[in-house]
């Protein structure tokens, strides 16, 4: 999944050069504008329905279109059609939902294509979906699919018997009826399945393009070709991405808008093609200090403050001066997102459902500082987490506090009384059977996980238990993840839209060691899961997810650690910004002004 470290094979274009030329001015966007941005880790692939992590997210969404997306301007949020015609027409009974495409939308060129240029239909969609619950894929997000879609259950189970996803058998519940028509039937009304529907999972994958460069897997993560606004134009693996605007991109003009907010913004965006920028160039930068440096002098147009680096640029949760008089623009807000701290329930040490292993988790969480986590570390840019489901997502609870208080002596104590005591007088804490505890927390090797380190080895010496770290790269601790060999691991998740029961579908049995990579597996919480998600939004659903996170606080398979405050900063030459809780990176809506952008630069 991870490969070697090249840049992608490049792509043979000449036969397209005619028509891309042609095509130029069509689509509005303009190559001289180069948009430069930043990823806070190594992205591992484009492949819609493979991917799992963030980064690589943000650029996928770019490339591949999902039928729906969230209007950019709307607040609140609002679902609306994408490449679909319209809204879903959902039967009465919730089970039938029929989704009618936009004519006339087509994919970026390539070779797959042989030199046709290649129409967006209904079968692609079914195609990709298909790809989702394929299990050789080991898609991240099968659950947006793999129970809801009538026949997705025995097709899985057939490829699982017979080492192969049967691709050309009908399935009922996705159908293309006809070129622009997908059918989709349900086991049970799916009420979040708009939502998901956002999601670049569900994107739109042409089956061409994977008999061309599908790998072992049947991934394209090298080669993605999609109907979005930019194609990947050069690759080179954790250090540079590339995108440029797709001279094949339909006519999509910048979003209209009657909130007073957004008044001045469309006097400057309105009715404008996109995308505006011709080029996206990405770099990867990890460490903190470099990426707020790039950004002073002008070579990112907007960042992520680095937590670290908060009092820098912010007193309170205003700009400093200096930033304000230069023009910069600040964005806001309480991310999506939940931090914590998994334990793999299967692990020998910290796993397992028995009281005593339920009390070392516990006793692990009371003692871990969150306190110094969230005002030394995190500089008050965070809220101590007290549910998996976090603020801004459907399902949260503010009355819920589910977390583990910072207990040192209640730590030491929930040990002692369960036998995980100093056997051999070498001063740490061994396992009731006398056999040495030792925890290994899997972390990244960056400046600002240096200080978690730190934190987490202190936080366990108070307590007599010994800690040790697995230092690697992201994309290597999340293929071990995946694999079910990391003891812990401390990580984050982020919607990329409003619906929080995804954040439960992490801790669900029967997805371990897809989303599922805390394997935590109890009945009682699979089957209230099971319940939620065929319900409605409303109050029997909300007692239910109440109910998970209290399962969660009782087992302990993750240490609840924070909600992360944002805080993006935006130079003045880009046009069209607006903070977005759910995509911090719709580079498709900017605009940039040279001239302003030169005068600074001087």
């Amino acid at each position: 999944m991870i490969g070697i470290n090249r840049p992608v094979r490049a792509r043979k274009f000449c036969c397209f050069v005619v028509l891309a030329l042609c095509c130029a001015k069509a689509h509005g966007a303009d190559l001289n504008k180069v948009l430069r941005v930043a990823l806070v880790a190594p992205e591992t692939g484009f492949d819609p329905q493979a991917i799992n992590d963030l980064y690589s997210n943000y650029v996928v969404r770019e490339i591949f279109d999902p039928l729906y997306k969230y209007d950019f301007l709307a607040r609140p949020y609002k679902v609306v059609p994408n490449t679909a015609a319209a809204l879903p027409d959902v039967s009465a009974d919730g089970l039938t939902w029929t989704i009618k495409l936009k004519p006339g939308i087509f994919f970026s060129d390539d070779p797959a294509f042989k030199g046709k240029r290649r129409e967006l239909t209904a079968a692609d969609y079914v195609y990709a979906w298909k790809r989702l619950i394929d299990p050789k894929l080991r898609g991240f997000n099968v659950q947006i699919f793999d129970d809801r879609l009538v026949g997705a259950k025995e097709a899985i189970a057939a490829a699982k018997k017979t080492g192969k996803f049967d691709y050309d058998a009908p399935l009922e519940g996705a159908q293309a009826i006809d070129r622009y028509t997908i059918r989709i039937k349900l086991n049970f009304p799916a009420y979040d399945l708009l939502s998901d529907l956002t999601s670049v999972a569900t994107a739109a994958v042409a089956r061409e393009v994977v008999a061309a460069y599908g790998d072992g897997n049947g991934w394209i993560m090298e080669n993605p070709v999609g109907t979005g606004p930019y194609f990947l134009k050069s690759w080179r693996r954790a250090q540079q991405i590339i995108l440029e605007a797709s001279p094949s991109f339909r006519e999509v003009r910048f979003p209209e808008s009657a909130q007073p907010e957004d008044r001045a913004l469309l006097a400057k965006m309105r009715g404008k093609k996109l995308p505006i920028a011709g080029r996206v160039e990405i770099s990867v930068i990890e460490e903190s200090n470099p990426r707020l440096l790039a950004f002073e002098q002008g070579q990112l147009d907007y960042i992520t403050v680095p937590t670290d680096l908060v009092p820098k640029v912010l007193q309170g949760d205003k700009l400093k001066p200096e930033y304000a008089a230069r023009g910069i623009v600040l964005g806001r807000g309480v991310q999506p997102a939940i931090v914590y701290t998994y334990f793999n329930m299967e692990d020998p040490v910290v796993g397992g459902y028995n009281n005593d292993k339920i009390a070392l988790r516990r006793a692990i969480s009371m003692a871990y500082n969150i306190v110094d986590e969230i005002h030394v570390i995190r500089l008050g840019q965070a809220m101590i987490a007290t549910q998996p489901i976090p603020p801004n997502v459907i399902g949260h609870d503010p009355n819920f506090k589910g977390d583990a208080k910072y207990d040192v002596a209640g730590a030491k104590a929930l040990l002692d009384k369960f036998g995980y005591i100093d056997r051999d007088g070498d001063g740490w804490r061994d396992l009731p059977d006398g056999k040495p505890l030792k925890l290994t927390l899997a972390s990244d090797p960056t400046a600002i996980y240096r200080q978690f380190d730190e934190l987490w080895q202190r936080s366990m010496n108070a307590v007599g238990i010994r800690i040790d770290f697995l230092k690697q790269k992201f994309p290597d601790t999340l293929k071990m993840g995946l694999a079910g060999q990391l003891q812990m691991w401390s990580l984050s998740n982020t919607a990329s839209n409003d619906e929080g029961s995804s954040f439960l579908d992490l801790l669900y049995g029967p997805h371990k060691g897809v989303s599922n990579l805390s394997r935590f597996d109890l009945p009682e919480f699979n089957a209230l899961y099971d319940k939620a998600k065929r319900l409605p939004n409303g109050p029997e659903r909300v007692q239910l997810f109440r109910r998970m996170s209290s399962l969660v606080t009782s087992y302990a398979p993750w240490n609840l650690h924070a909600y992360r405050i944002e805080n993006i900063i935006v130079h003045p030459w880009i046009q069209g910004y607006k903070y977005n809780t759910f995509d911090p990176h719709p580079w498709m809506y900017y605009d940039i002004d040279l001239e302003r952008r030169k005068a600074a630069a001087k």
